[in-house]
């Protein structure tokens, strides 16, 4: 593997999926010269596995599929001129933001002024016996192999957990031609959106809360799988085992950010459950305790797509400003615009909490600096 020389860029963008598209074609527009990594062989992320239509108003691009929206992005991207560092894996943050890159070929560095980590989050798993047999997968894979492969990786399913992510891939599992058995979940009820549920009751589909999977077997493969009710403690209640035939399970039992280039750059962090687990200090902007560092999208606390967007445009606007690239006045309105589009897509049930956590992270965010004297 070679060694290339030292590579710059005003503002790198580590994630290409739709925060990170979203950042660099704001900053772009007003002239920032914006460098995007991306580890897969097409920038957009999750959005080219998105086939259902988005909710939302129309400023959110309700009604349009998540893989159009991709395109969208990508075209804006190239609009702009961004560039795409594809095939390339960021396996470093360092001081004064040097970004360790490398792809099949040569390992070099990135030199930037601002930076945003993007980097999504990762699928939670869980193990019982049996839990390596093939065909056992994490939901985002199953839901690749359909909408990015058009692979069918199995005919009969079981889902392992009823969040958005659950009900969603087991639509679409069905959609593409598999039997969907049941979805099993732990809890007393539906983790996702009822009207993701009803889509998938109504096709005959039964959700059984208050249940567990005890193994899996098979011989080459997963072919069957035994699951039972579990009491208020998680306890396997005795006698209510079931066995389930099935060739493939789905486990969607909740997502994390991926945080591993904000530990290595020193950032501070909180606990935040409601948001997936750890999660870098931030304000109002995105930007974290490491100067001209900032973050948007699941990183900051697992949600939806639409709020990636958003969070993307204020990072890529508050980047515009700080180098100076956008009059003061009109980036603090056009801040203000995708800060209340933000707080638009937070309000209700399934929002309010998140809103309030998020601005416990800033809340920290100014009490760190204050105590570092900045």
């Amino acid at each position: 593997m070679e060694r290339e020389n030292k590579l710059k860029t005003e503002f790198a963008v580590i994630g290409g999926g739709p925060a990170g598209l979203c950042a660099a074609i704001e900053a772009a527009k007003y002239g920032v010269e914006v460098t995007i990594i991306d580890e897969n062989l097409k920038p957009g992320g999750q959005l080219f596995k998105q086939i259902h239509r988005f909710f939302g108003s129309e400023e959110h691009l309700a009604g349009v599929r998540g893989f159009e929206i991709g395109n969208i992005l990508i075209s804006d991207a190239q609009k702009y001129g961004v560039k795409v560092l594809l095939n390339n894996i960021a396996w470093g943050l360092f001081e004064d933001n040097n970004i360790g890159l490398c792809d099949t070929n040569k390992v070099s560095i990135l030199s930037c002024k601002k930076v945003l980590v993007a980097t999504g989050a990762i699928e939670n798993s869980i193990a019982f016996p049996g839990w390596t047999l093939p065909n056992i997968m994490g939901a985002g894979a199953a839901q690749t192999m359909i909408n990015v492969n058009r692979v069918l990786p199995g005919r009969k399913v079981v889902t392992v957990g009823s969040g958005n992510v659950g009900l969603i891939v087991s639509y679409q599992l069905m959609q593409a031609g598999a039997q969907v058995e049941c979805i099993i979940e732990g809890l007393p009820e539906i983790g996702g959106y009822q009207v993701h549920a009803s889509k998938i009751t109504r096709m005959g589909v039964p959700i059984l809360t208050r249940h567990t999977i005890i193994k899996a077997e098979g011989e080459k493969f997963v072919q069957k799988v035994i699951i039972s009710q579990v009491d208020d403690n998680w306890k396997i209640i005795a006698g209510t085992e079931r066995e389930i035939n099935c060739d493939l399970v789905c486990i969607a039992v909740g997502l994390k950010p991926l945080i591993e280039l904000c530990r290595m750059a020193g950032m501070k962090f909180e606990y935040l459950a409601e948001l997936g687990g750890f999660i870098p200090v931030h304000n109002e902007n995105m930007q974290t305790t490491i100067d001209g560092a900032y973050i948007a999208g699941d990183i900051t606390g697992v949600e939806e797509a639409s709020t990636a967007m958003e969070e993307g445009k204020i990072a890529g606007l508050a980047v515009a400003m700080e180098l100076g690239k956008i009059d003061e006045k009109k980036g603090e309105s056009e801040l203000a615009s995708a800060k209340n589009r933000l707080r638009a897509l937070r309000m209700g049930p399934y929002g309010e909490f998140r809103h309030q956590a998020k601005q416990n992270l800033i809340n920290s965010y100014y009490k760190y600096k204050n105590q570092m004297g900045a």
